[in-house]
């Protein structure tokens, strides 16, 4: 008998896993840490009939990012600029930067369950929220045979 390590969120860690895959197997030429200046954090959660996103976005106008989805791709990108102090007369003497801004760029590998004719996005409070529905489940049923 083989043993089998037990996994107590096991959904999230196989969707991890598939958006992981993009990062290693996608066959452009380039990746979220190529072109992005930084990046997004973003959590996901599934449901039964559903996945959720949710992408911290503050600064940026939702109208500003861009969501698309091709070949089972959804590809967040935009950019965040930095604000410069209204009075540019005064010499900065120091400055120190923890908010990252310019371009943002992230994919998701999505499963093929999802239904990619309802998906829905908007922004919220600096946090942008993507919600895709699944495809709906062929139900078991009985089948006559005929005599």
């Amino acid at each position: 008998m083989a043993l089998v390590p037990y996994r107590e969120w096991l959904p999230f860690t196989q969707l991890r896993e598939e958006i992981n895959r993009l990062f290693n197997a996608f066959d452009e030429g380039e990746t979220s840490g190529a072109t992005a200046t930084w990046v997004p954090a973003v959590d996901i959660h599934e449901y039964d009939d559903r996945f959720e996103l949710y992408v911290d976005l503050p600064g940026v106008e939702p109208s500003e990012v861009d969501v698309t989805l091709a070949n089972g791709v959804l590809t967040l990108s935009g950019e965040r600029s930095t604000e410069k102090p209204a009075d540019k007369d005064q010499r900065e003497v120091r400055m120190r930067v923890e908010r990252g801004s310019g371009r943002f760029y992230r994919r998701f590998i999505l499963p093929d369950s999802i239904d990619s004719e309802n998906i829905r996005a908007r922004g919220r409070n600096g946090v942008l929220e993507i919600s895709i529905q699944k495809q709906a489940k062929a139900q078991p049923r009985r089948i006559k045979v005929a005599a």
